[in-house]
């Protein structure tokens, strides 16, 4: 069932992003952008099993951050996919920064409540600074590779070649980054590679799914380009 979930989340996912996009424009987008890093990270301490694989259940609203700055890309240019990525990295050390004060305040003792706070939000100093390096080099390299390729590969025919050219090859830096920072030593080099490939395996999967949607938020109201 695991298999079909996630198929289904990951449609769902493609689905609210270009929804609040159709409905929002480019203001829907700053949004998602801000709420999915978050999510994201908050849906990342959740481990599950899939294909044979052991993977993190962050791995597909992570995912469409890099659909949503695509767009922006594609549609507004490179300087306002940039702010989108900075917006999404603010507000993801604003949200570990508060949330460490938050799980510091004295609780009484047995609070179930605290105990899941800390489960969730008591990072391990390098599990947050992986997280929050990988987000910002591996964002920063997919706005220029798409701007890069856009300039290139120019026109709709070629949509799907700077979408999957730039997702792809962030996401795999993406997944390096977090990897080697988090885990590398803590583990052993046989395990922290295994981790390293199946995280890619699961971002190249949701890279590939997203493109459709891109071609829908293409097709959209040259309206919504002014939103």
């Amino acid at each position: 069932m695991n298999e079909i979930l996630w198929i289904l989340f990951a449609l769902i996912n493609f689905s609210m992003l270009t929804l609040i996009y159709k409905g929002f424009g480019r203001q829907g987008l700053f949004v998602w952008i801000g709420m999915a890093t978050v999510v994201a990270n908050i849906q990342v301490t959740k481990t599950i099993e899939m294909f044979g694989l052991t993977a993190t259940l962050g791995n597909i609203i992570y995912g469409t951050v890099f659909l949503a700055t695509d767009i922006l890309n594609e549609k507004y240019g490179k300087q306002e996919a940039k702010k989108a990525v900075w917006l999404g990295f603010f507000t993801l050390i604003s949200m570990t920064v508060m949330m460490q004060i938050a799980v510091k305040w004295f609780t009484p003792v047995g609070s179930e409540v605290q105990a899941a706070l800390e489960t969730i939000f008591g990072l391990l100093p390098r599990v947050a600074a992986g997280s929050l390096l990988a987000y910002i080099v591996s964002q920063y390299v997919d706005v220029f590779i798409y701007s890069k390729l856009k300039s290139r590969f120019a026109g709709d025919r070629f949509l799907w070649v700077r979408n999957n050219g730039s997702t792809m090859v962030s996401q795999l830096l993406d997944s390096f980054v977090f990897t080697l920072v988090a885990f590398l030593g803590e583990v052993p080099t046989n395990v922290w590679f295994e981790i390293f490939i199946t995280t890619y395996v699961i971002k190249f999967i949701v890279a590939a799914l997203d493109t459709p949607f891109l071609y829908l938020a293409k097709r959209f109201n040259k309206a919504s380009n002014h939103s």
